[in-house]
């Protein structure tokens, strides 16, 4: 591909080419639903990223600060689409910590399980009043 063509890349196509994405729906979703952000701002699907750029991308729990390395619409095989990217080390060490919280119980509440009868009857008679 001559770098003319090479340049013309759409946004949803490269995160979908760096395996951000399963499928190239799945990335236009996100971009429009504001997972997305290009330079801190939201984006369009449609958006040229250039060399250089820097991305937010939210997938999951995981949120990730990319810059481009190269463009690329042809999505390979993992080893090459990591070449297409590089994480910034702030971004790394903030997924390793959000990971550690996720995996120590910190983010959410933590049941024992199912209340039983006396539990229910405990909770239904504290609403009621």
């Amino acid at each position: 591909m001559s770098d003319d063509q090479q340049e013309k890349v759409r946004l949803d196509k490269w995160l979908w080419a760096a395996r951000f994405y399963k499928t190239r729906a799945l990335a236009k979703e996100a971009i429009e639903g504001g997972k997305v952000h290009c330079h801190g701002e939201r984006c369009k699907p449609s958006k040229e990223p250039k060399v250089g750029d820097e991305l937010v991308i939210r997938v999951g729990y995981d949120e990730r600060t990319v810059l481009i390395e190269q463009l690329s619409a042809v999505r390979r095989g993992a080893p090459q689409a990591q070449l297409l990217y590089r994480e910034t080390s702030d971004s790394v060490v903030a997924r390793e910590k959000a990971a550690d919280l996720r995996k120590a119980g910190a983010l959410g509440i933590q049941t024992e399980g199912r209340p039983n009868k006396k539990q229910r009857r405990q909770i239904h008679r504290f609403k009621d009043q």
